[in-house]
């Protein structure tokens, strides 16, 4: 596939069928999950080119040029969850970069110190229901090995999105690590993860519609649990769960086992390893959106940010 004639069209920056694979100065590089073919989005999700994979690098060279990094970054990516949209995170997003940067100056002024590095956010977007859990992790991967190689990460994932990134370090450790991204992970925060599997998703599988809707990384949180999770791993870096606790409502669902947020339970959510389990009483679709769960992620974030 070569490189189309391309007009300049306004897209809304790819929801349930594109999925990232270079991030670079807003402008990014992605792939379409039914067609295969590639496009090139500027910061305002204009269309810049499309066609192949080379085509799009070729342009976004052009357009946002590889630069010395003179100044190290910590970048923090965040990651929606099944069915959702980076544009759920966008607030979360504005939120991580705006307060980072106050806490570092202020750490700065207290210290003495005069650190050389800028705080930035990636939102990750990734055709959720379409593709394995596996296949969004190699994009990711992608997309963190297209930074420059003093960048520092940390993670913010939202459900499914906390799968990625375990499946992703599983992949680093199996595969090797030739860029050096594990050594390079700061924190995590992870919101309503599916740590343990979802109750919810094995019992709507045997409906077929589960499975037509949500696609194979739907079913993996379920019936394909047990095989499936053998790919995951354990960060080794510092890492928060944050769940819902929705129990005190008189209404429940009858598909979560115990007190849970209404998709995943408080028992699913837990890993072994975490610097801790906090419950909050917010529904699992408002975990990203909550002040209070806002207040922790950037708290836990701030004490773990680079020295």
């Amino acid at each position: 596939m070569g490189n189309g004639l391309n007009v300049p069209l306004k897209t809304t920056g790819g929801t349930q069928l594109w999925t990232d694979f270079a991030d670079r100065d807003g402008h990014r590089i992605q792939q379409n999950a039914l067609t295969g073919h590639w496009r090139l989005l500027n910061d305002s999700d204009v269309r810049q080119a499309w066609g192949s994979r080379d085509a799009c690098e070729s342009k976004l060279n052009e357009l946002c040029p590889v630069k010395d990094q003179a100044q190290a970054t910590h970048t923090v990516v965040l990651l929606h969850g099944l069915m959702r949209t980076r544009h759920c995170m966008k607030p979360l997003a504005q939120l991580i970069e705006s307060q980072l940067i106050e806490s570092q100056l202020i750490e700065n002024e207290i210290d003495g110190q005069d650190q050389n590095r800028t705080v930035r956010t990636i939102r990750f977007s990734y055709a959720s229901t379409r593709g394995s859990i596996g296949d969004h992790a190699a994009a990711l991967r992608s997309v963190l090995e297209s930074q420059p190689k003093s960048t520092r990460f940390s993670f913010v994932g939202h459900s499914m999105g906390n799968i990625i990134v375990r499946h992703l370090i599983g992949d680093l450790k199996r595969e090797g690590d030739p860029t050096g991204i594990l050594p390079r992970c700061q924190s995590m925060v992870m919101l309503g993860p599916p740590n343990q599997g979802a109750a919810i998703a094995r019992r709507l599988a045997p409906t077929k519609l589960y499975g037509w809707i949500t696609g194979t990384g739907g079913l993996e949180l379920g019936p394909q649990w047990e095989t499936f999770s053998g790919n995951l791993a354990t960060p080794d870096f510092p890492f928060l769960i944050i769940a819902g606790d929705v129990s005190a409502n008189t209404l429940q669902n009858p598909l979560v086992d115990g007190s849970g947020d209404f998709v995943v339970s408080v028992d699913e959510a837990a890993l072994d390893g975490a610097e801790a389990l906090e419950t909050f009483p917010v529904l699992h679709s408002f975990l990203m959106n909550d002040q209070a769960v806002t207040k922790r992620t950037i708290e836990f974030l701030s004490s773990h940010q680079p020295k």
